[in-house]
């Protein structure tokens, strides 16, 4: 059934799944919308994916094995993974994606996850032509994207990151936040080496363009942005920080992640994650409500700095899980019409170029020119 589809949507009833077939709806990409509920799937497309009934796709249920995902994937040239946690889930969709040769992205944003795939993934990828792309997704790539503007000006090595949106997690990443904050250290770039973020840090107070208001910020696991950066020559020094522009819902946050690792500290890992999920389950458990661009804003704004040089960049936009649906689907769409700027272990603009995605973000409305200030 693949060969007849080139590009597989994993997990595509969730709700970033659901926006990934739109966008690749929108691009005439022939999709397979596979996860392990038929019912669930079915009911998805039909109801959450605008102009489905013009797409060319079929739904596949498929156990969440190898051997069921590989030969899935068989025939098919790039899967798209949504379904997170990806460091507990992401392994067997990334050993089936090698064993049936396609490309590989998702959406993570687990430091973890990205730290694993590069170290024992990313060769075998590349020793193959394959891409290993994870963590393309609005709260990633688009501050990538500025700060790849930035650093079109010579002599910066340090990116101060701030990223923020309007609206709430869906479920899926209300689970891999509380997980991923039990379960693994969060670290930023400094002379290119790993340091950890202070867990017990709590809040950040942040200057964000464009209020007078302070914002309030976590690292949010670190981020990919340190993952990806290492592996640049140019940049020593990576910090991340972001939120939700409601005051209210970060006050709660902190407070949410500590009694669960407090209520959880003396399991064993797998009781630990399942109690995560339920309580993760019963701070969100109903999906979003459709995006509305003129309440769900995003901002991405970076400093970028070196010893006789800066370079700011904010990239105003909107509907940021939309902004991760088009972006997966662009990334399929080049995928089957040439390779890859890199193979192996790359990020979006690695893989695609700041540029490209960029016209990409702006063609379907989701993203205003960025304002760049350079000072040299």
């Amino acid at each position: 059934m693949s060969e007849k589809k080139p590009v597989i949507v994993y997990g595509a009833s969730g709700y970033t799944g659901r926006l990934v077939c739109e966008y690749l709806r929108e691009y005439n990409i022939p999709f397979i919308a596979a996860g392990r509920s038929a019912e669930k799937l079915n009911a998805a497309m039909k109801s959450n994916v605008a102009g489905i009934e013009t797409a060319d796709y079929e739904v596949v249920k498929v156990p969440h094995t190898v051997a069921a995902l590989t030969e899935l994937f068989k025939g098919a040239s790039v899967v798209l993974n949504t379904v997170g946690p990806f460091a507990k889930f992401g392994g067997e969709v990334v050993q089936a994606c090698l064993a049936s040769k396609c490309h590989y992205t998702d959406t993570t944003g687990e430091q973890d996850w990205l730290i694993t795939l590069e170290q024992e993934w990313g060769a075998k990828f590349a020793n193959a032509g394959l891409l290993l792309a994870p963590g393309i997704a609005q709260m990633y790539t688009t501050g990538e994207i500025a700060a790849q503007l930035c650093l079109e000006t010579p002599g910066l090595d340090t990116l101060d990151i701030a990223v923020f949106w309007g609206g709430s997690p869906t479920i899926a990443s209300t689970q891999t936040i509380l997980v991923n904050a039990a379960m693994a250290k969060a670290y930023y770039l400094e002379q290119n080496k790993y340091v950890e973020h202070q867990p017990d840090a709590g809040l950040y107070n942040l200057a964000i363009p464009g209020q007078h208001e302070l914002a309030l910020a976590l690292p949010w696991g670190g981020t990919s942005h340190p993952v990806w950066f290492k592996r640049d020559p140019h940049v020593a020094n990576v910090k991340v920080l972001g939120g939700v522009f409601n005051r209210g819902l970060m006050l709660a946050v902190p407070q949410i992640v500590a009694a669960a690792l407090d209520a959880t500290k003396d399991m064993k890992p797998d009781d630990r994650y399942a109690a995560l999920a339920q309580t993760a389950a019963g701070v969100m458990n109903t999906m979003p409500p459709r995006e509305n661009p003129r309440v769900n804003k995003s901002l991405d704004s970076v400093h970028a700095s070196g010893p006789l040089g800066r370079a700011h960049c904010v990239i105003n936009g909107n509907s940021n899980y939309k902004q991760t649906g088009m972006l997966q689907a662009y990334a399929a769409a080049h995928l089957l019409q040439q390779p890859p700027k890199r193979v192996g272990f790359a990020s979006g603009c690695q893989a695609f170029g700041h540029h490209e995605l960029l016209g990409q973000l702006r063609s379907f409305g989701l993203v205003s020119k960025p304002v760049l200030t350079v000072h040299d």
